[in-house]
């Protein structure tokens, strides 16, 4: 009798320990999982490249997505946008935005942009009927690029082989937006405004 006495404070005490380990375990659980929860609730719902993807497509005569850019649409050539087709754009489409830019620029330039892209072609409140954009052809109003100019430049890359994303974007309406706006108020203007996107990539290297 005696000897069992002994032992059930020592397993009683075992169990208390392992109780409050275990309730100390479901708090730190809890806590992490009510902290990742609102750092997920506090994350963009939304951003330019991330956008469902829709039918719509843009495809260039001129080069395959991920192929080269001709000379002729760059600092090499006659420096003129390339011709681009469209199709099946949302039938909701009040407009269509599209923006070349380049992604691969050197620290040198970023640094002196105070931007992580290249703009080459900022054109928005293009009718959203427009199904070909020919070579060297205004369309829409043009935005502020980044050499400060509301038209289209070529690429002109400094240092081998860079990218260039045509985005195209289909809106619900038209963008209270005077010529030459920054690709920052671009974007912002098409905050909500967005049914869908395509893109064609295209490259280019100068020769050396």
């Amino acid at each position: 009798m005696s000897g069992r006495g002994v032992r059930l404070p020592g397993l009683w005490g075992r169990s208390v320990k392992a109780a409050g380990v275990a309730t100390i375990l479901i708090i730190v659980l809890g806590a992490g999982y009510y902290f990742s929860q609102r750092q997920q609730s506090a994350a963009p719902q939304i951003e330019f490249d991330n956008l469902l993807e829709t039918a719509m497509k843009i495809t260039s005569p001129a080069f395959a997505t991920n192929q080269s850019i001709p000379a002729k649409y760059t600092c090499d050539g006659d420096n003129i946008n390339p011709p681009l087709e469209i199709s099946d754009v949302p039938e909701a489409a009040k407009s269509l935005v599209l923006i070349m830019d380049d992604p691969d620029i050197p620290d040198y330039v970023r640094q002196r942009l105070g931007a992580t892209t290249f703009d080459h072609w900022l054109a928005y409140n293009i009718p959203a009927t427009t199904r070909q954009i020919a070579e060297g052809q205004p369309i829409g109003i043009f935005g502020k690029n980044s050499s400060g100019n509301a038209a289209y430049t070529g690429p002109c890359p400094p240092d081998g082989q860079h990218r260039y994303f045509f985005k195209l974007y289909a809106l619900d309406t038209l963008l209270d937006l005077p010529a030459g706006a920054d690709k920052a108020s671009l974007e912002k203007a098409m905050e909500d405004h967005m049914l869908g996107q395509a893109q064609i990539i295209g490259l280019y290297s100068r020769a050396k």
